[in-house]
């Protein structure tokens, strides 16, 4: 495993493989899937990917064989249909130098990848938001955001699949269920998959 990759024991049974970003993450955990590594389960997040019920040499001698600038194969399309009504959308707006119809253009514009799950099930930390888009999280977060809640904070969107509290910008709000048990995979949004936000 050449590059800029580090691993570490996370008790008897689980490494801890740290990489160089998000991507990377995704990459090296859709790769591990398909290659069929000794782990009980594969786990990306924002610079590392969790391999869970697995030997520490018997994995290494397996990522020796991947490289970190492989890109992960794309995942399928979901469209997820969002009316633009958020909180936030004038202070996006001013922070794009736009109009409120201009945010939900450039926005509806993009595909985001889905790098990995976290923060409650369902979740999806969305990468592909441009650098120069970034937006800052609320200083203090909300108390209550709605399910189906489509926000911003950083270059990450998000939808947030139940009510909860969060700090994140609102742009809108979706009626697509994120997470249901008795689907599968059970995360509408799993890691790789790619997503487009269609106007309601």
């Amino acid at each position: 495993m050449s590059g800029p990759v580090r691993m570490r024991s996370v008790g008897p049974s689980a490494v801890l493989v740290e990489v160089e970003g998000a991507a990377a993450a995704l990459a090296l955990a859709t790769w591990a899937r398909r290659r069929g590594v000794p782990a009980v389960e594969v786990v990306p997040a924002a610079e590392t990917v969790l391999f869970d019920g697995t030997e520490p040499a018997a994995l290494e001698r397996v990522l020796a064989e991947w490289s970190p600038t492989a890109e992960p194969p794309a995942g399928d399309l979901v469209e997820v249909p969002v009316t633009y009504d958020g909180d936030d959308l004038e202070l996006v707006a001013e922070h794009w130098g736009t109009s409120v119809a201009g945010v939900v253009e450039r926005h509806a514009a993009l595909t985001f990848v889905s790098s990995f799950c976290g923060f409650a099930p369902g979740f999806a930390y969305l990468a592909g938001l441009p650098e120069e888009l970034a937006v800052p999280r609320l200083d203090s977060p909300r108390p209550r955001v709605p399910a189906g809640s489509v926000a911003l904070a950083g270059t990450w969107c998000g939808v947030y699949p139940t009510t909860s509290p969060g700090g994140w910008r609102v742009l809108g709000r979706t009626g697509t269920a994120l997470w249901d048990a008795g689907r599968e995979p059970p995360a509408l949004l799993a890691p790789g998959t790619r997503v487009r936000f269609v106007p309601a």
